[in-house]
């Protein structure tokens, strides 16, 4: 269905919900107005409290709020005529955003008695259906995350929209998988101007042609006819109509004299993430794939290869959120590693994989303490602050992970530390995230023209036939 587009100027009613998910919310709607129902206050100041990401946005909204009370011209009663948003000093266009209003008296029960007024969500539904009656000349939208509180919208008659602020896309599938299939007549359409060269044991090639301006930085491509597979290293004249692409030959790490800590790539993606997760000249790599097509293994394959053959990496630092997919299992005893054993079962499976299985008892025990004492186990409620040097942090269910939090991992970065975030989207367990407003989706679509980033969509599960089969057809 498509919706009529709205012209002229709205007003919109924000549910608590949305400036908990973003507290920078209350300067997206541009040149509309916008209002906060008293129990959204209320909402507000009884989830302040806490150490979560959720008390912290809301502790924001409250300081945005008092700036913007802060602000108001003293012969005005702000409550009455509304706070202009753009007097803020981060707004760098006062010009573009329109005021803020709070509701300052009780409205007139207009609310189907199906709907009792004593719930937070029907008295926000109420307020929207009292404005909507007396600003004719204002369209009044209630924004929400909440689909019920939008469907509810709908029925009693008030225009309701989900927050896009936050989407990356407007689709999942238009995310970039990290590869590209190159047509079979492409070495007749691109090799008139193309230069080849070998350099310090890599090869290279320079490359003009109409598909060069569909390419972007780090994009790995491939010919299946010929087994030519490479990777787009750089790109010159970018906004010219006949860009020149510096692509490199790329290691077939599904050949066993090409294994990495024991372990060989089975298929051609696979092939293509070792590649990125290899590369010390990439310093942030994602990978996204359905369960089963060896994100896991593969970034532990990796990570102890170049920290202990290597010596690039001091240490392997491995986290993830803590999101249950049924009931939680509740107060876990110990030290943060102790607490965060249960979360990591996917990790040692993995090391189970990654230990050779041909040593005595004695040689299984003394591997297992050799990788431990490599791999430290982190929990995401401490990353705050840090600066993790030489390291190779490994960042496992991404997809659980709002923008901000990824924003929050990512720069803890410091010299010499290589990031890898992992995520299916298909399998989102944090309430109010959906695939095109993950924060995998997030970083995937911000970092793709950066040279020292890459991604990669594994699509084969190689775990077993039986989890193969599930996946398909349940």
């Amino acid at each position: 269905m498509v919706k009529p587009k709205i012209d002229g100027k709205r007003l919109f009613v924000l549910d608590t919900n949305v400036l908990m998910h973003d507290p920078t919310a209350l300067f997206r709607f541009e040149e509309h107005d916008i209002l906060i129902p008293m129990v959204v206050l209320e909402e507000l100041d009884a989830g302040k409290k806490g150490l979560s990401e959720v008390a912290r946005n809301v502790r924001q909204v409250s300081r945005y709020l008092d700036d913007l009370l802060s602000i108001s011209e003293d012969d005005k009663d702000p409550m009455k005529e509304g706070i202009p948003i753009g007097m803020l000093p981060q707004i760098q266009d006062p010009t573009k955003h329109g005021k803020i209003y709070f509701q300052t008296k009780d409205h007139i029960d207009r609310l189907p008695d199906s709907l009792p007024s004593s719930k937070a969500d029907n008295t926000i539904l109420n307020v929207a259906l009292a404005l909507q009656a007396n600003e004719s000349s204002k369209t009044v939208t209630l924004v929400s995350k909440d689909i019920n509180l939008r469907i509810k919208a709908n029925i009693v008659g008030v225009h309701s929209e989900d927050y896009f602020n936050d989407k990356v896309l407007d689709d999942v599938e238009q995310l970039q998988t990290g590869h590209y299939e190159l047509p079979e007549d492409f070495w007749d359409t691109h090799s008139r101007d193309i230069d080849s060269w070998q350099e310090e044991g890599h090869t290279y090639y320079k490359i003009k042609g109409p598909l060069v301006s569909e390419w972007s930085v780090n994009l790995c491509l491939y010919q299946p006819n010929d087994n030519f597979e490479a990777i787009v290293r750089e790109i010159e004249d970018e906004d010219s109509d006949s860009p020149t692409a510096l692509i490199e030959l790329l290691t077939d790490y599904r050949n066993d004299s090409h294994n990495i800590w024991g372990i060989t790539a089975r298929n051609r993606e696979q092939s293509f993430a070792l590649n990125l997760l290899m590369d010390p000249e990439i310093d942030f790599v994602t990978l996204q794939g359905p369960a089963g097509t060896g994100k896991t293994l593969l970034a532990l394959a990796a990570a102890l290869e170049q920290a202990i053959e290597l010596k690039r990496y001091k240490e392997i630092i491995v986290t993830r959120v803590t999101v249950s997919v049924g009931e939680d299992i509740g107060f876990l005893p110990g030290t943060e590693e102790e607490k965060m054993t249960p979360w990591m079962g996917a990790l040692m499976d993995n090391l189970e994989v990654l230990s050779p299985t041909d040593n005595d008892e004695w040689g299984v025990a003394a591997t297992h303490d050799l990788l431990r004492k490599w791999i430290k186990v982190r929990s995401l409620n401490f990353m705050r602050g840090r600066t993790f040097l030489n390291k190779f942090i490994i960042i496992d269910e991404a997809q659980n992970l709002t923008s901000k939090q990824m924003k929050t991992l990512i720069t803890r970065a410091g010299p010499g530390t290589k990031v890898v975030c992992m995520g299916n989207v298909a399998q989102i367990d944090t309430p109010y995230l959906t695939e095109t407003t993950s924060g995998i989706t997030f970083v995937v679509d911000r970092f793709k023209n950066w040279r020292h980033s890459g991604h990669i969509t594994l699509k084969r599960g190689e775990r077993s036939r039986l989890a193969d089969y599930a996946t398909e057809l349940l």
